[in-house]
C-alpha cells in the first residue's frame, strides 16, 4: 500500500471514529434538550445535530460540485426527520457514500483532481476535500460535546474515543 493510500484510510478510519462517537453522544441527548440555545446568535442542539449528521453527506455532494440547491435539498430532508437513530442512520450512510467516493479515486486523483465548490471561485483537490470533510465532522463533534457539558450530560473525554 503507497504512503497515500495509507493515508487516505487513516483519514477515512478517522471520519469513522467521528462518525461512531457522534452517533453515541447523539443517542445519549434527551428531547427535552434539543431546544438548547447557549446563546441567541448560535444554532439550538437540535440544529447543531442536524447539521452534524449531514457533514458527510452535504461535503460530498459540495465536492463533487453539486449545486447550492441540491445541498439546501439533501438539508431539507434531514429536518424532516425527528428521530435519533435516522439521524445516526443518515450520517452512517454519508460516512459510507464519502468512502465509497474516496476509495474510487487513484492516488493521482485522489492528489490532483480538482474540484470546485458553488461557493469558492477555484478548485480543491480530492485530498483536501477528504481532510475538509473530517475536520468539519470533528469541529461539529466538539460543539455538541461542549453543549452536552453545558446541559450536564455525564459525558467526558473518553467519549470521544
Amino acid at each position: 500500500m503507497s504512503g497515500t493510500q495509507e493515508m487516505k484510510e487513516l483519514l477515512l478510519n478517522e471520519l469513522e471514529l467521528i462518525v461512531r462517537t457522534s452517533s453515541n453522544l447523539i443517542e445519549k441527548i434527551s428531547p427535552n434538550h434539543l431546544d438548547f440555545r447557549p446563546r441567541e446568535n448560535m444554532r439550538s442542539l437540535h440544529e447543531l445535530v442536524l447539521h452534524l449528521v449531514s457533514v458527510p453527506s452535504t461535503d460530498l455532494l459540495i465536492l463533487q460540485e453539486y449545486t447550492e440547491e441540491d445541498i439546501r435539498e439533501l438539508e431539507a430532508g434531514i429536518t424532516k426527520e425527528h428521530d435519533p437513530e435516522q439521524w445516526t442512520g443518515f450520517m452512517k450512510e454519508g460516512l459510507l457514500e464519502v468512502r465509497r467516493y474516496m476509495e474510487s479515486l487513484d492516488e493521482d486523483d485522489f492528489l490532483h483532481k480538482e474540484t470546485k465548490a458553488f461557493y469558492l471561485d477555484h478548485g480543491t483537490a480530492q485530498a483536501k476535500w477528504l481532510i475538509e470533510i473530517v475536520t468539519h465532522a470533528q469541529h461539529h463533534r466538539a460543539q455538541l460535546f461542549n453543549y452536552m457539558k453545558e446541559q450536564g450530560y455525564d459525558i467526558n473525554m473518553f467519549d470521544l474515543y
